[in-house]
């Protein structure tokens, strides 16, 4: 039946009061209404796995499915710009493409009812009319959503297009999805870019001095540059755990070390229980590289980097610190907003990554003053959402 659909739909918006419900009948999910709401709620989110890839005739094909039920459609067919992405039902035997009738509304802007004449049905056709809304996304029109039906009904009319309207809104979401995903590896890109050619030759430069004097140390120093290049270009995943990361990091300050010798020198205190955390990829070695670059590369006589991974029970707790010169903290507050010079872009670039995947309330947290040195501190949960290390 349609009429339960408006009501479901609507109690989209209050899962939580479902799950409420459902709690205080340990025994069952409460009367056929709850039940009805229930079957509702699940069906939606089978439908939205769908259509948060985009409007397409894959993820069209496995929504429609799940839809015509809702509607209680004969027929029930998603169209886009270019043609029918799918039809579900045996009701619609028409020789019209219903990408045809999709068109009708994409013209009109609008919801229309089409009749039998309308949509060129042959004699016998059991269906009489054809509800069909456009599917907004972000503003853009984008395609058509038409349910054929026995009877013409308003009820039929006004569940359409709270359905389209509802397919719209996933459509944005996947859109923004997207979009945020399509930021994210244009970051991690830019930071890869940002790998310094100056580091790359200084390292190849420091391998050449020990080639005579020290040849195993040599070999030693061209294996950890391999290992460090391998992984720092690699292709897959935007997430590693911080165990890998932290390996890779080593690998850099191996590579920094043989080239400023005892100028530079490392601290590092790890607990073992935030090893497996997932962390956004080149999420530390970055902010080593920023502390070695401004505190030896500046100038500085000597400088020694701490690097401490602490346990906070769901969250891991780093944070990167050096007794160098320190910095303004007024610069510091411009590179965050990727207005600062271009050495510290790598400080723009992991906060910004970090807020994108965890929140506002995860963005780095820098502490510094012309000659106090420099401290960044990040927290990371140790189990998030969608975050996984491949």
């Amino acid at each position: 039946m349609v009429v339960p659909v408006l009501a479901t739909l609507c109690a989209v918006l209050l899962a939580a009061h479902l799950v409420t419900l459902v709690r205080r009948r340990p025994g069952g999910l409460g009367t056929p209404a709850e039940r009805a709401t229930f079957d509702t709620l699940h069906t939606a989110s089978l439908a939205a796995k769908g259509l948060r890839g985009g409007l397409t005739a894959a993820g069209a094909g496995r929504a429609i499915k799940h839809l015509r039920p809702l509607l209680g459609a004969s027929a029930l067919a998603l169209t886009g710009h270019d043609g029918t992405l799918a039809v579900d039902g045996h009701g619609h035997v028409h020789p019209v493409d219903p990408h045809a009738h999709g068109s009708v509304a994409l013209a009109a802007g609008r919801t229309v009812v089409l009749g039998r004449a309308e949509m060129g049905c042959p004699a016998g056709c059991p269906v009489q009319t054809a509800v069909v809304a456009p599917l907004i996304d972000g503003g853009t029109p984008v395609g058509a959503l038409i349910a054929y039906a026995r009877q013409p009904s308003a009820i039929l009319l006004r569940a359409v297009e709270e359905v389209a309207s509802w397919i719209g809104e996933q459509l944005e979401l996947g859109s923004a999805g997207l979009h945020e995903r399509m930021l994210a590896e244009a970051e991690l890109r830019a930071l890869r870019a940002q790998i310094s050619p100056h580091f790359i030759y200084n390292s190849l430069n420091a391998v050449a001095t020990f080639v005579r004097t020290d040849p195993e140390r040599a070999r030693e120093l061209v294996l950890e540059f391999a290992d460090f290049t391998r992984y720092a270009l690699r292709r897959s995943g935007n997430f590693a755990t911080l165990a890998d990361e932290l390996r890779n990091t080593e690998r850099y300050l191996v590579l920094e070390q043989a080239r400023f010798g005892d100028r530079l020198k490392v601290s590092l205190r790890v607990a073992p229980e935030v090893l497996p955390t997932a962390v956004p990829f080149l999420v530390l070695q970055p902010l080593v590289e920023n502390a070695v670059r401004h505190g030896l590369d500046a100038g500085g006589e000597a400088i020694t980097v701490s690097i401490v991974a602490a346990d906070e029970g769901e969250t891991a707790l780093l944070t990167v610190e050096d007794d160098g010169i320190g910095a303004d903290p007024a610069v510091i507050r411009a590179a965050l907003v990727g207005a600062g010079p271009r050495k510290t872009v790598g400080l723009s670039n992991v906060d910004s990554r970090l807020r994108q995947v965890f929140g506002d309330e995860h963005g780095l947290v820098v502490e510094t003053a012309p000659g106090a040195g420099t401290k960044v501190t990040l927290r990371i949960p140790k189990f998030a959402p969608g975050v996984a290390a491949r």
